[in-house]
């Protein structure tokens, strides 16, 4: 029998039916949904989330303001949701970043082998050798501390997982019959790079980057708390964060609901990509 792709036209309702099944998937995905209709909703919520009335200042959750406010009177829902749109969009640039390099590198590695192959792999184990967290401390010492900086460094310094995961798939693919039916009908390599063997590899790079979006949202909170990440008064969880553990003791809300932000939606991801992953396992399929 010919070899067929692990991404076949079956797995699409296949896939759909094993996530829809997979309650925790399920909870993942609605909280996913959740932090977009915040992003979305934050302009149309509330006051701005840099507006000043110091007589406001630190009112505690109730009717006026359902989070309370900050030190400067800002109401503390209007930035957990501005927040929110700085959190999804470093998310998604950084793995966007990190995933394309990392396909780019592990679909050359797999297809071509032997030098090729070698070379990229131990350029990998020298990248994987320096801890990434302070291998973005260490660059964003050189640079000035923004939104951009910080996505294009995350995204710069977490493609080796997807390279690895990448070459794998090809050096599992590049000899099957597919392949050398496209190589005997003259097909580039490029042709058969990207027409054939990635739409076969993708699904091991979806989970990781389902999964890459909440470590990425928590590399930017954890380098705003140090104050290299984004910087106010631009809203951050990660800045109202070390803001409020200047207050601690008097104003519990200002570390707690920006803490509880983060723990969801890292969470809610987590368990969206350990469904992804449930759902495309071939060995779960009946």
């Amino acid at each position: 029998m010919p070899e067929t792709s692990t991404a076949q036209p079956v797995s699409t309702r296949g896939f759909w039916r094993a996530l829809k099944g997979n309650s925790m998937a399920m909870a993942g995905a609605c909280i996913v949904a959740l932090m977009f209709l915040m992003a979305g909703l934050a302009p149309f919520v509330g006051p701005s989330p840099e507006f000043i009335d110091v007589s406001l200042r630190l009112m505690p959750p109730g009717a006026a303001h359902w989070l309370g406010t900050d030190d400067l009177g800002r109401d503390v829902l209007a930035r957990i949701l501005y927040g929110a749109r700085i959190s999804l969009l470093v998310g998604f640039v950084a793995v966007g970043i990190a995933t394309l390099i990392g396909i780019l590198f592990g679909a050359l590695a797999g297809y071509y082998g032997k030098a090729v192959d070698a070379v990229i792999m131990r350029f990998v184990d020298i990248m994987l050798c320096f801890p990434s967290f302070f291998l973005i401390l260490a660059v964003i010492a050189f640079l000035e501390p923004s939104i951009w900086n910080i996505m294009i460094i995350i995204g710069l310094t977490g493609w080796m997982g997807v390279a690895r995961l990448v070459r794998a798939e090809f050096l599992s693919l590049r000899e099957r019959e597919f392949v050398q039916a496209a190589r005997s009908l003259g097909a580039s390599d490029a042709r058969i790079i990207f027409r054939h063997l990635l739409p076969n590899a993708l699904s091991p790079v979806l989970v990781s980057a389902t999964l890459g979006v909440g470590g990425a949202i928590l590399t930017e909170s954890a380098l705003s708390f140090l104050g290299i990440g984004v910087q106010p008064p631009t809203p951050s969880w990660g800045n109202m964060l070390i803001a409020g553990k200047q207050t601690l003791g008097e104003a519990w809300w200002l570390s707690v609901f920006p803490g509880l932000a983060i723990l969801v939606t890292v969470l809610g991801y987590n368990l969206l990509g350990e469904g992804i992953r449930d759902a495309l396992d071939p060995r779960l399929k009946e």
